[in-house]
């Protein structure tokens, strides 16, 4: 065993995110790491990182275990190359590399520093430092970081180009333990299908990986899920663990409702030895004051006990359940975000919503020539193709057209034609920066205001329970400091609020967690709009009918 960690309590502000966590990593396993937004996944990475000490419990680790995390920030490494932040954060390669370029002018006679400048080579060598650096330009450039931008400085690469610089970082890092959060995000399908591909071949290093992508945990070996603060164990990949979560949820219904009969019969107990306590004569009634008591002490110690678990189960998985348990399942089942049903404003039209014809498009020179397609009520494209060739390009210009953006790319030939007055909903990565100081609700008002819609408080907080927010604490706190997965949740109450006749969706899998990505799902699968989207999900992808556009080369 690399790792055991048992968290008594551990608390985020007000809220308890842990407790009686227990949870175990072996070597060489890889692990899933899945859990609701908020139930405390990378403060779990940060306490098994060491960055965050403040809890009660133990993290014991084996002897000489070597890990390695990977980073959410990089302030003070502005000024590294890539190249240079990468070497510096394997282990032991500065002090190593130091002997070696240090001991020969200054050892002289010193047995003891020709000792550590010949160990220094042996363990330089068998680290393979040697030609570690031409190995790590290399497979950044499957990651579309150019040798000029590797040898750059850090901060001049994007927030999803620093997530692949970290990915690379952990496949040099030879270690016995690896912590990667969400690792997929922001990559294109080349760089997925790399990554994947590296966490099939790595068999030397033990992995947890916090991932909500099914790609992902479909190569695992374990799922660790965290739920009403404690962390529960499910033995193979993402497809064993809906059939085990289905069968557990399904004994964890009975518990629940078991528990709750039991309380509901001591209630009538208590009730029933309190109205003969009444009842009796003085000389009696003590017989029945110490049968209530003795009841009552049951009643309250099982209702501490018993809280109602979180409950989820994929929709596929409902449909095998008997469906006595389906109606409690229903009945009990965590809350998950609410989409309201959007439909067209114009029925029964005939021309496209999205008309785009033998379409050329670039900046200084084309990015894609010939791009064609004719995107009818309910039609669903995918827009395929790497990162820079172009789709974000298209996206832009079909948004310019529809007078929602500044045009920014030439139209070398072609045309791009839209339905007069069509209104397009657009989910995208990132907030726009004007909201993101803003408190959740005066953001969600904003957003209103900007489209000249109006918006009541009441609306408000129905917005902010449909999407999961807390109306007391969530509405106060500004959005640069919600998480990934609350972000990604007022994306979609900004891409639903003008009723929209068409969507353009640009990953939309990402940061959302199981529950909330299905829900999407079955919301999309009843929209009758059209929908363009960007998504390197397969399973997001297989869920729709649809045609795909490539753009560039693949």
């Amino acid at each position: 065993m690399l790792v055991k960690a048992e968290i008594n309590d551990k608390h985020f502000g007000a809220k308890q995110l842990f407790s009686g966590l227990h949870l175990s990593l072996n070597k060489n396993e890889k692990v899933g790491l899945i859990g609701r937004n908020g139930t405390g996944k990378s403060t779990l990475f940060n306490l098994l990182s060491g960055f965050d000490k403040d809890y009660d419990g133990d993290i014991s680790f084996a002897k000489d275990v070597i890990s390695i995390s990977t980073r959410q920030e990089h302030l003070g490494l502005e000024a590294y190359s890539c190249l240079e932040y990468i070497l510096n954060e394997l282990p032991s390669y500065t002090k190593l590399k130091h002997i070696i370029d240090t001991y020969p002018s200054s050892m002289q006679t010193s047995q003891n520093k020709m000792n550590a400048y010949s160990d220094a080579l042996e363990q330089f060598s068998s680290l393979g430092y040697y030609t570690v650096e031409d190995s790590v330009v290399q497979q950044l450039a499957s990651y579309q970081i150019t040798e000029k931008m590797a040898r750059g400085a850090l901060d001049q690469l994007s927030g999803g180009q620093k997530r692949f610089v970290e990915l690379v970082k952990i496949a040099h890092a030879k270690v016995d333990l690896a912590l990667i959060d969400e690792p997929t995000n922001h990559m294109d399908y080349y760089a997925k299908q790399t990554f994947i591909k590296w966490l099939q071949d790595v068999h030397n290093m033990a992995i947890l990986v916090i991932t909500h992508d099914r790609d992902v945990l479909r190569e695992v070996d374990r799922i660790i899920e965290l739920k009403d603060s404690q962390a529960y164990e499910f033995k193979g990949n993402y497809d064993a663990y809906l059939k085990q979560n289905r069968v557990s949820t399904v004994g964890q219904i009975g518990d629940y409702e078991t528990a709750q009969r039991t309380l509901s019969n001591l209630r009538r107990q208590v009730i029933s030895a309190r109205t003969k306590k009444l009842a009796a004569p003085p000389d009696t009634a003590k017989k029945f004051r110490i049968m209530e008591d003795r009841l009552q002490r049951q009643y309250d110690k099982l209702e501490a006990a018993v809280t109602k678990p979180s409950f989820w189960v994929d929709k596929e998985n409902i449909t095998q359940m008997p469906s006595k348990v389906s109606e409690s399942y229903h009945k009990y089942k965590a809350k998950n975000i609410r989409i309201g049903k959007v439909s067209l404003n114009e029925k029964g039209a005939v021309l496209p919503l999205i008309d785009v014809q033998k379409l050329s498009l670039g900046y200084a020179s084309p990015l894609f020539k010939d791009v064609n397609f004719a995107l009818k009520e309910s039609g669903r494209l995918r827009l395929h193709g790497r990162n820079g060739a172009g789709k974000t390009t298209l996206v832009n210009s079909i948004l310019a057209t529809a007078g929602l953006r500044d045009a920014s790319a030439n139209i070398y030939e072609g045309k791009i034609s839209l339905r007069p007055k069509l209104a397009i909903g657009v989910y995208e990565q990132e907030i726009s920066p004007k909201y993101l100081e803003m408190p959740l609700e005066l953001a969600i008002e904003r957003l209103y205001l900007d489209r000249n819609l109006s918006i009541s408080n009441q609306r408000i907080r129905q917005l902010m329970s449909d999407y999961l927010f807390d109306p007391i604490i969530d509405a106060k706190t500004t959005l640069i400091k919600l998480s990934g997965g609350q972000k990604a949740r007022f994306q979609l109450i900004n891409m639903l609020a003008n009723d929209p006749q068409a969507l353009i969706l640009d990953e939309p899998t990402n940061h959302l967690d199981l529950p909330s990505i299905e829900e999407l799902e079955n919301a999309l699968s009843t929209y009758r709009g059209a929908i363009i989207f960007i998504s390197h999900d397969g399973y997001f992808v297989n869920k729709f009918e649809h045609q795909t556009i490539q753009i560039g080369n693949i």
